[in-house]
């Protein structure tokens, strides 16, 4: 039974959500140990597009026109809520210069195309691209297809071209049971001319276990009213912790759907993403604590 009051974000509010029950955790701690002793048991992997020919074909499949009328998965049901409103002035996002590092996402979900955000994230494979697990699999249910990484786009323009997802990485306990204490992706993005994704945009080092009461930068192409998708947003402030019902940060933020996915930066690491809101709790976002289970996902997305 999905408890009431509690919505998947703005960012995919597709009505009441359910979020799992468990207590907050201590500051430094580890929260979510994972489903089982070894690394199998906590990730999940998925092939997406493998070869070059399906790669040339996710690329052709995006054209400035479905670009311009993908959806943020919030908009996945008619009764997704979470517009902004009377934001204070800490939670008001402010509109920031495009960053290569930093991107939008691009899926097709149920026959439906959608839009998050994304960071180009440092890796041995110089290819992973960090969202959140919503933006990779129904949680629970199907993988997304047609997934691209446009860097640094910018109202349309995409000056380090369109990059195709070969794999996409998820914790377990996101694709088996939509966790919300979990809901990150790592996206492992095919290579282009000989070149590894970060080769061309560089990107953000990553950053488990840093526990809470951190200063954040969280970002996002938002989407839904009263913003566009066609520019990067940010939201800045020291980050308290959920008391209702998962292991999340929370920080104050006016961005709305389609900056799910969008990375959390602190002292320039990666260590967080746009995650959830709950329903009547205007202009507040939750991002994952990244812990020993994301860091497994990370790792077996880094080696792919």
């Amino acid at each position: 039974m999905r408890p009431a009051g509690k919505r998947a974000l703005a960012l995919i509010g597709t009505g009441v959500m359910a979020l799992s029950m468990v207590g907050a955790t201590g500051a430094g701690a580890s929260p979510g140990n994972g489903e089982g002793k070894s690394q199998d048991k906590a990730v999940a992997k998925h092939a997406a597009a493998t070869s070059k020919a399906a790669q040339a074909e996710v690329r052709a499949y995006w054209t400035p026109e479905r670009m311009k009328n993908a959806i943020p998965r919030e908009m996945a049901k008619p009764d997704g809520k979470g517009k902004p409103g009377g934001s204070a002035a800490s939670a008001k996002a402010v509109q920031v210069p495009t960053q290569p590092e930093l991107g939008k996402v691009f899926f097709t979900m149920g026959g439906a195309n959608y839009v998050c955000s994304g960071t180009a994230t440092d890796s041995v494979n110089g290819d992973v691209v960090t969202t959140a697990g919503h933006c990779l699999n129904e949680g629970p249910g199907a993988y997304a297809t047609n997934f691209a990484f446009v860097p640094a786009y910018d109202n349309g323009v995409r000056p380090y071209g369109t990059w195709v997802a070969e794999s996409l990485v998820a914790p377990s306990s996101w694709v088996n049971s939509g966790d919300f204490n979990h809901d990150v992706g790592f996206a492992v993005m095919a290579e282009q001319g000989g070149q590894s994704l970060t080769d061309v945009t560089g990107d953000y080092p990553i950053g488990f276990n840093k526990g809470y009461g951190l200063t954040f930068d969280a970002f996002g192409y938002p989407a839904a009213t009263p913003y566009d998708g066609q520019e990067l947003w940010r939201c800045s402030g020291v980050a308290g912790q959920d008391t209702r019902g998962t292991t999340d940060h929370r920080l104050p933020c006016s961005m709305t759907g389609g900056s799910s996915g969008g990375g959390w930066i602190t002292g320039g690491v990666l260590n967080s993403v746009n995650s959830f809101g709950y329903r009547g709790e205007k202009d507040v976002m939750y991002g994952p604590y990244f812990g020993d289970v994301e860091q497994q996902v990370y790792t077996s997305a880094s080696n792919s």
